[in-house]
């Protein structure tokens, strides 16, 4: 057997493992916990609810995005805080705005109460999002006294009318103090079809969903872009002080309220989307860019180690198979042609779930090219002295303790 032959062997082996032991995390039927379950009765009273949402520089995604939160068909006592983190575009006066529309809420005709709170510049050790998140926090807790939960949610997340009833029913019946749903992203432009579903495939590979909702697993994961938090879980995870200086700040957050002996769970979203646009390859790549080596925690090993892994996983089978029928190598173009099967079988789920075409399945190896030279683009930046980008503000590598806080700077990463 040639090299190629191994290669390719050992990639199947891999994508046979993929398959049945890591999780099904190919699968995207993992949803609400509970939905058969009856809500909270009116008798026993719905818990008070603070919608947190942190929003700088988000006048063009608002409209479509905030009225739905204050519309929510929720009965107990609700109140939306948006904090507004230094915005130059009129983020909080449009917000302000939106509130004085109508809302056909048949539970509350006026809409929810909209706050807007000023965030201020984050001190040392702070990124801008988790401070603004803790300012709202704060006028959460200062305005409602009874406060149970904080669905944090970021501005461009657009909800359906009965989202808040139908998590807080779900966290209540299953026990949970934390739950986190991936918000369903934009797909509309050809670069959206190739790598958003890509995207959340391959976040679900790095963080499988049942795990992370097994009772007592050790991997914890949650999607910013809504969140349920249970305000005791908050209070005994010290959040968000405690991950104040998280780049990846919703993964932190699972973790803290994981390691404070919280229960989280995390799943694919129905009534809850993205209505932020990233119409070409340089939005999607400044998205993917900012943060991929942040999670590979700024390691030279793990970046080499992943490059390699992502070679061996998605490169190897197509160009096995193609290299097999040239070189009339049959056992290397099976073993190639095998394990780029079951991966494209493995996205398939994910495909139908945003609508996409299957034809697209066979096409994840040059999306997972795309994805690997995004990472090392994230490490050169580092490396270069940048860190992770986000709308003007850079967050510096970490040498110091005084070093965590962010830098502005001219250009607005166009990333949520």
């Amino acid at each position: 057997m040639s090299p190629l032959t191994w290669i390719a062997a050992a990639s199947l082996v891999v994508w046979l493992w993929l398959l049945l032991g890591h999780g099904f995390y190919w699968r995207t039927d993992v949803r609400l916990p509970g939905a058969g379950t009856p809500p909270p009765s009116e008798t026993a009273g719905w818990p008070a609810v603070a919608v947190v949402v942190p929003a700088r520089n988000e006048a063009a995604v608002l409209p479509s995005s905030l009225p739905s939160l204050l519309d929510q068909d929720y009965p107990g006592a609700a109140e939306v805080f948006l904090v507004d983190d230094g915005s130059t575009d009129g983020t909080a006066e449009l917000a302000r705005r939106l509130a004085e529309g109508p809302h056909p809420s048949p539970a509350r005709p006026e809409g929810l109460p909209l706050t807007v709170v000023s965030a201020g510049e984050p001190p040392a050790g702070w990124t801008g999002k988790l401070w603004a998140v803790r300012q709202g926090c704060s006028a959460a807790r200062d305005r409602m006294p009874e406060l149970e939960y904080l669905l944090l949610t970021d501005a461009d997340i657009a909800h359906r009318r009965d989202s808040l009833r139908t998590l807080v029913s779900a966290a209540r019946s299953a026990g949970l103090d934390l739950l986190s749903q991936m918000a369903r992203l934009r797909v509309v432009t050809t670069w959206e079809r190739l790598v958003v579903p890509a995207f959340v495939y391959f976040f679900a590979q790095l963080y499988p969903f049942r795990r992370v909702n097994r009772p007592g697993s050790g991997t914890a994961a949650a999607a910013g872009g809504c969140v349920l938090l249970g305000a005791a879980a908050a209070e005994r995870a010290g959040v968000p002080e405690s991950i104040r200086g998280a780049v990846i700040d919703d993964v932190a957050l699972a973790g803290a309220v994981r390691a404070a002996g919280g229960r989280g769970w995390l799943g694919l979203a129905e009534g809850v989307r993205s209505v932020r646009p990233y119409p070409g390859l340089a939005d999607l790549w400044a998205m993917v860019s900012r943060s991929a080596y942040t999670q590979l925690r700024h390691s030279p090993w793990l970046l080499a180690g992943t490059v390699l892994a992502l070679a061996l996983v998605y490169l190897a089978p197509p160009i096995s198979l193609l290299a097999g029928v040239v070189a009339a190598e049959p056992a290397t173009a099976l073993a190639g042609g095998a394990a780029w099967a079951v991966m494209a079988g493995t996205y398939l789920p994910m495909l139908r779930y945003y609508g996409q075409p299957p034809w697209l399945a066979p096409l994840l190896p040059g999306t997972a090219l795309l994805y690997l030279l995004m990472t090392v683009d994230s490490a050169a930046r580092h490396h270069r002295g940048g860190g992770a980008a986000w709308k003007g503000r850079t967050y510096r590598p970490r040498t110091a303790p005084e070093e965590d806080a962010p830098v502005e700077s001219g250009a607005s990463e166009g990333a949520g």
